[in-house]
């Protein structure tokens, strides 16, 4: 007699198939092609016209002076901006986490500023200042300080916009970090220096490790604001980003793909010590 059990039937045919989803496959196909789109075909460009015409070409360009002297006020813009603003960013951060004051929040959003502006009008609101029109342009003139179309002009506007990096990166892990430990090492005699040197910065270091990367990565490659109140003079006022500009814009394409390329170096760097970091970050946590 044949066993007629609906369940027993169940299970000789087995668990019945899902029908396949074809929604994510399609998701990361179009996250792939916009990637690549956007991100990969315009980097792999940069390196080709930099090199297709051999590895002389583009060592000579490296070695001209009008681009020596870009990299060296580059250099020179990070070396004054990023620890400005790395002192400024603990100060900052470590006031609005550990206090509660009136203000707190238009202080936040005063700092956020230059993430929520073009950099463009940061370097139109420089002008407006300092500038020969500006509010403060005629008193600075008659005592000789030039500062648009100067390198001190350039440093305010690289510094303006690389300002939040430092303090919304170390906000959140103070606040996670609490004050436990600190209000410990003050109740064993601790004087703030102490606390801060071997309680707080310890604590801190990697997210202000990482807040000062981002903060050199945006000031080497900022462009609107400091284009704007740089005059782009070669040799005088031209930092890297605007040296690929005036370069390209001279049909000097191999020179201006050249500085990409350096430019592009820099940002990989960064990314890799960015990924070093959050991994560290990441140990941190764990433990």
């Amino acid at each position: 007699m044949k066993n007629s059990n609906p369940a027993n039937a169940l299970v000789r045919q087995g668990p019945a198939k899902k029908p396949f989803n074809w929604i994510p496959p399609i998701l990361i196909g179009l996250s792939l092609a916009y990637i690549i789109l956007i991100i990969y075909i315009p980097a792999i460009n940069v390196f080709y016209q930099a090199f297709h015409k051999g590895i002389e070409p583009f060592i000579a360009n490296l070695t001209r002076p009008d681009f020596l002297n870009a990299v060296r006020i580059t250099l020179s813009l990070a070396l004054i901006t990023v620890p400005i603003n790395t002192v400024f960013g603990l100060c900052a951060a470590w006031s609005i986490a550990r206090h509660q004051f009136p203000g707190r929040t238009l202080l936040l959003s005063i700092i956020d500023l230059p993430l929520s502006i073009s950099p463009v009008v940061a370097g139109l609101m420089i002008m407006l200042l300092y500038g020969r029109q500006g509010w403060f342009g005629g008193w600075l003139q008659d005592r000789g300080i030039d500062i648009v179309f100067a390198f001190p002009g350039m440093a305010l506007a690289t510094a303006f916009v690389s300002m939040p990096f430092v303090v919304r990166e170390v906000i959140p892990v103070l606040e996670e970090a609490g004050v436990d430990q600190e209000e410990a090492a003050r109740t064993l005699g601790a004087s703030d220096w102490q606390i801060f040197w071997r309680v707080t910065l310890p604590n801190i270091r990697w997210g202000l490790m990482y807040g000062v990367l981002l903060t050199n990565a945006r000031a080497m490659g900022e462009f609107g604001a400091v284009s704007v109140v740089s005059g782009n003079v070669a040799n005088t006022t031209q930092s890297l980003p605007l040296f690929v500009e005036e370069t390209y814009k001279q049909y000097e394409t191999e020179a201006a793909f050249s500085a990409a390329v350096l430019l592009a170096l820099l940002a990989a760097v960064t990314l890799i010590i960015k990924e070093i970091l959050e991994s560290k970050t990441r140990i941190k946590d764990k433990s």
